[in-house]
């Protein structure tokens, strides 16, 4: 009796309506659009942030070679309002290359208000978002040796103003004589 009715069952062709299977698909793409559209967000979070700590390593970087370089010059020139700057260093200074070189610090415009950091015309740096008063140098005086002041600002979007990175130092000519 038991496996007549469990026959019986088996053999019935009862199922899910059209209605009944439409809507469970549009409920999950609506979960699945939402659940892609959280995901491409993040990525492109991690790709902006990726692209801001790249951009702030390399004007770490470039800041640490100039700092390096500028301790064993013995002269610093700033030319073009502030956009560059000439390091003499003297034949002693391990990146001279065995005689006295002038190295030369410049930007360079890329696109709209993003400029790139040159060092004797290979790019150190990228995403600087001004050209203007970059560097400043003051002389040497009776109290005090010359400093070359770098005043950085760096941004991967710049319409993004919130998201600017400023990064300003002093670094002193330990070469340069007292007047």
């Amino acid at each position: 009796m038991r496996m007549r009715r469990l026959l019986r069952l088996a053999r019935s062709e009862s199922g899910h309506t059209l209605i009944e299977l439409l809507s469970v698909m549009i409920i999950l793409g609506i979960v699945l659009g939402s659940l892609t559209t959280l995901f491409v967000s993040g990525a492109k979070a991690e790709l902006d942030t990726n692209k801001r700590f790249q951009a702030q390593t390399q004007a770490r970087t470039a800041v640490d070679r100039l700092r390096r370089e500028v301790h064993c010059a013995s002269a610093v020139s700033v030319g073009g309002g502030g956009s560059s700057a000439v390091v003499t260093l003297p034949a002693h200074c391990p990146t001279s290359g065995g005689s006295i070189a002038n190295i030369t610090y410049d930007t360079i415009l890329v696109s709209s208000n993003r400029y790139r950091l040159r060092r004797a015309g290979t790019i150190i740096a990228d995403y600087l978002s001004t050209n203007s008063s970059l560097f400043a140098y003051t002389a040497p005086s009776a109290s005090a040796l010359g400093q070359l002041h770098v005043d950085m600002s760096v941004n991967v979007n710049p319409n993004e103003g919130w998201k600017r990175w400023h990064l300003v130092t002093d670094i002193v000519l330990r070469n340069t004589l007292r007047s």
